[in-house]
């Protein structure tokens, strides 16, 4: 799974400023008054996030299903404080418990069982401590149907060409993503294809699942702030306490 992915993801996401979110989440942490030293990265993909945690003393458990990922973050994290485990995150198996976790940038969204999602949270909460808080972010349901759609993307650059095709189904929020990569090799092009699936959730589904799994709601912001969502939030942000 996201094999082809891991060797264009950092390319692809050169956009994200990883530092301003990682200070973000720190402060979402200090918000509620939560200082973790050690913490769980979810879904941590190539490790750019588990690289900028263990940057600012945090010991970090990445976690993530693809092995093509992980060898990147190896890469990245090499030195740091950082052990990174090839799991399901619908399957956590820790050795111990953690102070705090986080699942960024739509991880939860590649979930699209309901029932799989709630296991997720119930597993996780089985490795934080009592009192230790997630904080993870979600894409929207109006991202889904009004930005992703039923859209196509394009990136034409002289060493790569990459189609994203979206199709959109209304009744479950559910976005079929086709990525296919074209690489430049010489004179030619080498196609590589991946197949997502992401779901977005309502408020109301995910507060129910997090109610379900043993904790409870502290706060939910729009992205990258301390502000209510609006009905046109692309990203929202939510941070949960292991009760």
């Amino acid at each position: 799974m996201y094999s082809q992915f891991a060797y264009f993801y950092d390319d692809l996401t050169s956009d994200i400023d990883y530092g301003e979110r990682i200070d973000y989440l720190l402060s979402v942490f200090d918000q509620f008054g939560s200082h973790p030293k050690t913490v769980l990265d979810i879904a941590c993909g190539t490790g750019s996030v588990s690289h900028e945690l263990a940057k600012r003393g945090v010991d970090v458990i990445g976690l993530d299903i693809s092995e093509e990922m992980l060898s990147k973050a190896a890469e990245k994290t090499l030195g740091q404080n950082v052990m990174l485990l090839c799991q399901d995150m619908c399957e956590i198996d820790l050795y111990g418990t953690v102070e705090g976790a986080v699942c960024v940038l739509d991880s939860i969204n590649h979930i699209t069982d309901h029932r799989k999602l709630l296991k997720f949270f119930r597993r996780l909460s089985l490795f934080i401590e009592p009192g230790g808080i997630l904080i993870f972010d979600v894409n929207t349901p109006y991202k889904h149907e009004s930005i992703l759609g039923d859209n196509i993307f394009v990136l034409d650059r002289d060493d790569l060409y990459l189609v994203w095709t979206n199709r959109f189904h209304k009744r479950t929020s559910i976005v079929d993503i086709t990525l296919d990569f074209f690489v430049k090799k010489g004179e030619v092009y080498e196609r590589f294809s991946e197949e997502i699936k992401e779901r977005a959730y309502s408020f109301d589904e995910i507060s129910m699942i997090i109610k379900q799994s043993g904790f409870s709601l502290l706060g939910c912001f729009d992205d990258l702030s301390f502000h209510k969502p609006k009905k046109n939030s692309e990203r929202i942000v939510f941070a949960v306490r292991k009760i």
